[in-house]
């Protein structure tokens, strides 16, 4: 092969993670994406486009980089100069998947640029040994709502194609929260009580979506092991935790590790601008300015873009897909 003879492109959705009681087991893809170019090159150059992309290292230490020499290495292949282009739309640090959604795009950029030899599920071993838990990669992956689990070793996964009567209302803090600092807040050890607190609310709630029990929800969105303690870090969420159902929500939860807040929404309810207006009245109230935005769980997961004008840049492209 040429250097620069071939090109690919993939378009990977970011993702909710915990849901609430489902630490670190519980994913969901969300329609907000990132997209990543990327061909062989003469000397490795990286192009970050858009607001999103600011602090993000532009040498080999990039993690898309870093995570497409681990397809090159698993595969046998040697490719050590890449021209890698990203644009996104997922805020970063703020628990919506941007970290995921990186790790799992450029793990599929790179084994589409050498004829996908690794399957699905490698990448997806790869992916979450890299990210420590299963959720928001395998959400990014596999599109869906995804209930997983890691032993240490090995992942499993079971997606479920989420109800289309959801929709998801978050509210995005103008504040990052590394996910490294929100897990240094949770204790290492936990009742007994906490753990079937948690593990009972989780598999209601999962039962739930899988049988569109949306009734349900309210009640098995709680949570025991990490929301309480991560909730000093994020002013105004033990109240939006406990109040948010009373203004028209299905259920409330901290994205991720946080910031940001999610709710759960019929798509028929009527009380949509109340719940923004409670969100956006309570984090005002805690001097915190929020972006709200209303998106959709995404059904598709990374995809490879077989259909794209390679002589536009990749922002050409994207803004042509935006307004189609």
């Amino acid at each position: 092969m040429e250097i620069g003879s071939r090109k690919v492109r993939v378009k990977v959705p970011g993702s909710t993670a915990n849901l609430g009681p489902g630490f670190d087991t519980l994913g969901m893809a969300l329609d907000l994406y990132a997209w990543i170019e990327m061909s062989e090159a003469a000397a490795t150059k990286i192009h970050l486009i858009g607001d999103q992309m600011k602090g993000i290292p532009t040498d080999k230490s990039n993690l898309i980089y870093e995570v497409a020499q681990m397809v090159f290495e698993k595969a046998g292949v040697l490719i050590p100069e890449l021209e890698i282009s990203m644009y996104s739309d997922i805020p970063l640090t703020r628990g919506l998947g941007s970290s995921a959604a990186a790790i799992v795009g450029g793990l599929a950029a790179a084994n589409a640029l050498i004829g996908s030899p690794l399957s699905d599920d490698t990448l997806f071993q790869m992916a979450t040994a890299l990210e420590q838990h299963p959720d928001n990669v395998g959400a990014s992956l596999y599109g869906g709502l995804v209930v997983a689990f890691w032993d240490g070793e090995r992942a499993e996964h079971i997606r479920v194609e989420p109800d289309d009567r959801l929709e998801v209302l978050v509210a995005i803090p103008h504040f990052q929260l590394s996910t490294e600092k929100a897990r240094h807040v949770l204790p290492r050890e936990q009742s007994l009580a906490n753990a079937v607190y948690n593990v009972g609310h989780s598999s209601v709630l999962v039962a739930a979506l899988c049988t569109g029990r949306l009734d349900m929800i309210p009640r098995a969105m709680k949570d025991a092991l990490h929301q309480p303690y991560r909730a000093p870090l994020v002013p105004g969420l033990s109240k939006i935790l406990a109040e948010a159902t009373e203004h028209g929500a299905l259920g409330v939860a901290l994205s991720g590790a946080g910031p940001t807040m999610l709710a759960l929404v019929d798509r028929d309810s009527s009380r949509k601008a109340e719940l923004e207006q409670f969100l956006q009245g309570t984090l005002r109230g805690e001097q915190i300015e929020a972006t709200l935005l209303w998106l959709k769980p995404a059904s598709s997961g990374v995809q490879v873009l077989t259909h794209f004008d390679e002589r536009c840049t990749l922002f050409e492209n994207i803004k042509g897909e935006v307004r189609g």
